[in-house]
């Protein structure tokens, strides 16, 4: 592997408005000045790009790998009107259908056959088929970040939006989801039928912060939840069917504003990333456990403030910044909703299954970073037995997983002053460190590399 040929340099940044992974992590969109472009996730390939005149976009959101996509206008001069979603179909290169709301579009999820957006206190979903059907809307709190989440497995039914209360989650139930279209021939046997839905689900209201909800996240079965809050220092992870909490996971000590959470497919890990710049791995299995503090086994014998019974992580990844000239101690509040420029503190992280060098397994789990500065990035994760035996002390928080392309330092020090930025130490023991197996850059407009 020939990182050289890939080294981050400071001259022309990449300008990209967003860019986001399908449900399943195959392929991801991004949008630039120059239109939206689809990408094969690994390996990194450009599958098809739009060169749109007239505006700019906001958001491309693909419903999984199908040729339909989502379109929300936005930048200085919006391609389409704020209040509008538009259904576009890349196989005919055209608009298909629109959406037209009283209201600026805040955010939208899919999955096979369902939109839903979300409003300022509304979320309304839409049976997307021959044609678009209203199918139902709920009111929320003030969600001004647009959050909604729906599982996207085969069956699934979740639904999480924000309550209408602050801090709390609804858990609504849609029709299961279809199964994906077949890839090759067809099976010799049946598929199993799906097991009959409860008539009535014994939770529909979570009461998981009692700050502003920040994310809402959920794996592709459904079953469980992940919930941040603008505090940005816990990941509470609840059981989507009992309501119960299942496990509460420290990111950090400091605030930072969390950019999003991903579960493992298998629903055996699951990562977190906010402006820190650093990529979080926690492990959800309960007989292996996430590092905690020194004095967690005092616990049972004198009574400890909760923080040092917390779950940290057990693995990071700092993501080097690609652009030293710029400074990224300017917050987002300060900056124009309309200006046109990279975020480079903004990342999407997701995970993907590639063949496993070991004979005995026969792939494994892997993650890619993408940068809101053009920088694809694939982590292998270090093996968690061997990396989360030991305890730490808070003061001291876990292993830093460095990996950096020879010309680049993924030193922040001199990042966000004033934000506490975390004081992160190298582990060089083999076991313990996570990878970076290739760095690419995407989103090069002139060329659409």
């Amino acid at each position: 592997m020939n990182l050289a040929r890939h080294s981050i340099t400071a001259t022309n940044p990449v300008h990209i408005f967003d860019t986001r992974l399908d449900a399943d992590c195959e392929i991801f969109t991004t949008c630039s000045p120059a239109g939206f472009a689809v990408y094969k996730a690994w390996p990194l390939q450009l599958l098809r790009k739009r060169e749109l005149s007239g505006g700019t976009l906001a958001a491309a959101m693909p419903m999984h790998t199908s040729s339909l996509l989502f379109l929300l206008g936005g930048g200085r001069s919006p391609l389409y009107p704020l209040n509008k979603v538009i259904l576009w179909d890349d196989a005919i290169g055209s608009e298909v259908a629109e959406l037209e709301f009283r209201e600026r579009v805040r955010g939208f999820a899919c999955r096979r056959g369902w939109l839903a957006v979300s409003l300022r206190r509304r979320v309304i979903v839409f049976e997307i088929g021959h044609q678009v059907t209203r199918y139902q809307e709920w009111d929320t709190c003030d969600n001004p970040r647009g959050l909604v989440a729906l599982a996207s497995g085969t069956h699934a039914t979740l639904l999480a939006i924000p309550g209408r209360q602050m801090g709390h989650v609804q858990l609504i139930h849609l029709p299961p989801c279809s199964p994906p279209p077949l890839k090759g021939p067809p099976p010799s046997t049946l598929p199993k039928k799906p097991p009959p839905p409860p008539e009535k689900y014994p939770v529909s209201i979570i009461a998981a912060h009692t700050t502003a909800l920040s994310t809402l996240s959920v794996p592709p079965s459904g079953r469980l939840l992940a919930t941040t809050s603008s505090r940005g220092t816990l990941v509470r992870i609840w059981d989507s069917l009992t309501g119960k909490l299942v496990r509460e996971l420290r990111r950090g000590a400091d605030k930072a504003e969390i950019f999003g959470v991903a579960f493992r497919p298998d629903e055996q890990e699951l990562c977190v990333w906010s402006d820190k710049g650093t990529v979080h791995l926690f492990t959800l299995l309960s007989a292996v456990s996430n590092r905690q503090s020194t004095f967690s086994p005092l616990a049972p014998y004198i009574p400890l403030p909760k923080y040092f019974e917390s779950e940290w992580s057990y693995a990071q990844y700092r993501i080097p910044t690609q652009s030293s000239h710029i400074s990224l101690s300017a917050t987002t509040s300060s900056r124009s909703t309309t200006e046109d420029i990279p975020d480079e503190e903004r990342c999407v992280v997701g995970w993907i299954e590639v063949p496993s060098e070991s004979a005995s397994a026969p792939s494994e789990y892997q993650l890619i970073a993408l940068t809101y500065a053009g920088g694809w990035y694939r982590l292998s994760i270090p093996n968690t037995s061997s990396t989360i035996s030991a305890p730490f002390s808070p003061s001291s928080p876990p292993r830093v997983l460095h990996g950096r392309s020879p010309s680049v330092s993924s030193t922040r020090s001199e990042r966000g002053h004033g934000k506490g930025k975390e004081k992160e130490k190298s582990n060089h023991s083999k076991a313990s460190q996570c990878q970076l197996q290739e760095f690419r850059r995407y989103g090069r407009w002139d060329g659409w590399d």
